[in-house]
């Protein structure tokens, strides 16, 4: 685990970039409302927009970056004045929260500005229930939130806008279909009916801190598609609380709210909280867990017993979202990783059709955006295969043949890099070759997300997927005598083609497999 983060590649050093500009946009904007004369509360909630903004706005422009940015106060004070409103009528508080929190999760269907702005609005939720927030409050907590959101968007887009020099990123699919048969609808659904267990047993275990268990379950909706992937990410956040809470009571309750030494741990688990996302979901929840109990030393409340408390109220939150994404709607495993595996192999294609369009002239031609996108939907990918290659995961077989398909993709990103690497050459010229051998990989691909073109290939000779130059059967041949005019890039392209080849080729073997038969189904 430790790896996993401190070695995990960071190309552009985005995640160190992300993570310390974050630090010092947080920073800022807890300075100038404490400049300005707000309370410890005001300050801290406005610092929590700031992170907010920073964290979950993720616009595939920096434009729609700016757009989502200033809609934030457009749902969060609304919500804010709702929960202040409610904070003495348990029983409406408790219903408008888990409004809230289906709404929040509903909105995801319109992309990552739903997705920014659901989280906004539930948070915005939470955070008047960690600080006890009153009507009276509500002037001063909103120029604070507006006041941090201004000091975080003029280092974000001002200061150090890095996001300017870079690809766009991918665009996420659409989530198709009506009703129930959408994965958002489904989604918000789960999310109402776990956080309405979380809420009963968290205040069971205690009647001021159950928001808890409510903000547990929300979490770990977050990000995910399908029940496996939220029952991975619940032991995660669980263990990550545990580990948080191990650390704190060294590093955190020995404070005893002292303001600069917390006010460093709080940037420093800020600074881990970023860097980390992208990698290990507990190391995020260790920082995450840290900060809270930092945050709650400012406020003179933190001792050992609030730690255990946490604990306690984090497993309920994992319950109840357990039990909803087993009983309630649930989304297979297998449909959603199915999915994303068809959306990277035909991105492996639109980049090498790119890559030799390149190579033989074609004005425009350009796979590095591709190449970019590729790189997100493996991640996707991963996180949907995580239930799988876990280290607790019972299913051997299946883990053995999800590691394989990991490595098989890995190794066609890899190939895909380099080809995009030799197409960038200006002294690249045409080869008939490439040209060739482009058309294997279009011929492999389609018999990987092609069903009619699967079937055909499932009844091929066994030894045609092993044939020299063939693509499970389906290779596409030029005369041996084509003509070809060899440039510069011709050998190590037609390296990089026939490696993907390859790996596209052997991907056959646990991409066929039935769903019901052990490999990547639910």
């Amino acid at each position: 685990m430790l790896k996993r983060v401190f070695v995990a590649p960071d190309p552009g050093r985005l995640r160190l970039r992300s993570a310390t500009r974050a630090v010092l946009g947080i920073s800022v904007a807890v300075a100038v409302c404490g400049l300005a004369g707000h309370s410890l509360a005001a300050a801290i909630t406005g610092g929590l927009a700031a992170l907010l903004a920073l964290f979950t706005v993720t616009d595939t422009t920096v434009r729609g970056q700016v757009v989502t940015t200033a809609l934030l106060p457009v749902v969060g004070f609304p919500v804010l004045a709702l929960a202040a409103v409610l904070h003495d009528h348990p029983v409406a508080r408790d219903v408008a929260f888990l409004a809230v929190m289906g709404a929040g999760v509903y909105a995801r269907r319109w992309g990552p500005r739903g997705h920014s702005l659901g989280v906004f609005a539930f948070m915005t939720f939470f955070v008047t229930q960690f600080l006890h927030t009153l009507p009276g409050q509500l002037p001063e907590l909103y120029a604070a939130v507006a006041l941090s959101l201004l000091c975080s968007s003029a280092v974000r887009f001002g200061l150090w806008c890095y996001e300017r020099r870079l690809p766009p990123p991918a665009v996420q699919a659409p989530d198709e279909g009506r009703g129930l048969a959408r994965v958002t609808t489904r989604q918000a659904v789960q999310a109402t009916a776990g956080g309405a267990v979380a809420l009963v047993i968290g205040q069971m275990l205690s009647g001021e801190r159950w928001y808890w268990a409510v903000g547990a379950t929300w979490w770990i909706f977050v990000n995910t598609a399908s029940r496996g992937e939220t029952l991975v990410r619940g032991f995660r956040r669980v263990l990550g609380t545990l580990l948080g809470i191990a650390v704190g009571l060294v590093a955190v309750v020995p404070l005893d709210g002292a303001a600069v030494p917390t006010a460093v741990l709080v940037a420093v688990c800020v600074f881990g909280i970023f860097y980390t996302a992208a990698v290990s979901y507990t190391w995020m929840m260790l920082s995450v867990t840290l900060m809270a109990g930092a945050l709650y030393g400012l406020l003179g409340v933190l001792d050992p017993a609030l730690l255990a408390l946490r604990a306690l109220e984090t497993g309920a939150g994992a319950i109840g979202a357990v039990l909803a994404v087993l009983f309630v709607l649930p989304v297979t495993t297998h449909a959603t990783t199915d999915a994303w595996i068809q959306r990277a192999l035909r991105c492996v294609h639109v980049c090498t059709a790119q890559a030799a369009a390149r190579l033989s002239g074609t004005p425009g031609a350009d796979p590095s955006p591709h190449v970019a996108e590729l790189e997100v939907l493996l991640g996707r990918v991963r996180l949907s295969l995580a239930p799988l290659v876990h280290p607790l995961s019972p299913l051997r077989a299946r883990k053995a043949r999800a590691r394989q398909v990991l490595a098989l993709l890995d190794a066609c990103a890899r190939e895909v890099r380099g080809l995009a690497s030799v197409a960038a050459d200006p002294e690249a010229s045409h080869d008939a070759r490439l040209a060739a051998a482009c058309w294997r990989v279009e011929a492999a691909v389609e018999a990987l997300t092609t069903p009619e073109k699967a079937r055909q290939a499932r009844t091929a000779p066994a030894d045609a997927a092993h044939a020299p130059g063939a693509a499970a059967g389906l290779a596409r041949t030029v005369p041996a005598d084509a003509p070809h005019a060899p440039g510069a890039a011709a050998g190590p392209a037609l390296a990089h083609l026939h490696s993907l080849e390859r790996a596209l080729t052997e991907l056959a073997a646990p991409l066929r497999t039935s769903p019901r038969e052990p490999l990547i189904g639910a």
